[in-house]
């Protein structure tokens, strides 16, 4: 490792299908897009989300003849021999020339996975608004609807902490981010609000808002885009699905969404 030290920022959560590749992503483009330099790596190589949409949006600028700004990603393979150490050189080596690296992690429990956490300046944890996600954070009564004790996960990011601060004396801002939030002022919504502020006091968390239920969302991987590419997508003519007809009020509030990650994210 070099004595400079880039900002790493590690999207993870042991249950998948939460959001953590796409809030990578987003976080990928929109730091690029700020003029900052990025490194990524996917530490699920065999599923390859982030590698994959990285590979989408390399195909549509080829496509269209367009520059868009794109990062090139590592992948290391869970179960890979010496994969800690690999890791730890692969780091070193993005720490030369980065300002950010953001790590991908897969969504189950593993050596090389819970490694990767312990390298985190900002952890961003996003969860689907339900008591089914709550689950791998908390434990909860389902009687008194308290929580009861910190789930598998929480532990989890409490033993990497501590392996964090042994190791280099840092900390890890932990940031856990609430996806595909309803509109609707629904009981099971203001439930799970009230829970998780009451677990972010207990084990040390920030809470955020994160992205609305939006079909864009899951639709602009195909492509490799992300919010923060719509505007200039359009203005080139591109037609893409769903924003045929130009932005709306919805992509608007998308956009902004992206924006209020990307500041909790340099709060820290």
């Amino acid at each position: 490792m070099t004595n400079h030290r880039p900002h790493i920022i590690v999207t993870g959560n042991e249950k998948g299908g939460s959001g953590k590749s796409t809030t990578a992503m987003h976080l990928i483009v929109g730091l690029l897009r700020d003029s900052h330099s990025v490194a990524c790596i996917d530490l699920d190589a065999r599923q390859g989300t982030l590698g994959r949409y990285i590979e989408n949006r390399r195909g549509f600028s080829k496509k269209h003849a367009i520059v868009l700004p794109t990062p090139d990603v590592h992948a290391i393979e869970n179960g890979t021999p010496g994969e800690t150490t690999i890791l730890d050189n692969l780091i070193g080596d993005l720490a030369l020339g980065n300002e950010f690296i953001i790590i991908d992690t897969p969504g189950n429990d593993s050596p090389l996975s819970r490694h990767g956490h312990s390298y985190a300046d900002t952890l961003i944890t996003p969860m689907n608004d339900s008591f089914i996600d709550l689950d791998v954070l908390a434990r909860v009564n389902p009687s008194t609807m308290r929580i009861e004790k910190p789930s598998h996960y929480a532990e989890a990011v409490w033993q990497q902490k501590m392996i964090r601060a042994k190791r280099d004396g840092g900390s890890v801002d932990w940031i856990v981010m609430r996806n595909r939030l309803s509109s609707l002022d629904a009981r099971n919504k203001r439930q799970v609000e009230g829970l998780l502020d009451e677990l972010a006091k207990r084990v040390g968390f920030r809470l955020i808002p994160g992205f609305g239920e939006r079909v864009i969302y899951r639709e602009l991987f195909l492509n490799g885009l992300t919010m923060l590419d719509i505007r200039d997508v359009i203005d080139l003519g591109i037609g893409i699905a769903d924003v045929g007809g130009g932005l709306n009020m919805s992509h608007l509030a998308a956009r902004q969404e992206v924006r209020s990650l990307l500041n909790a994210v340099k709060m820290s």
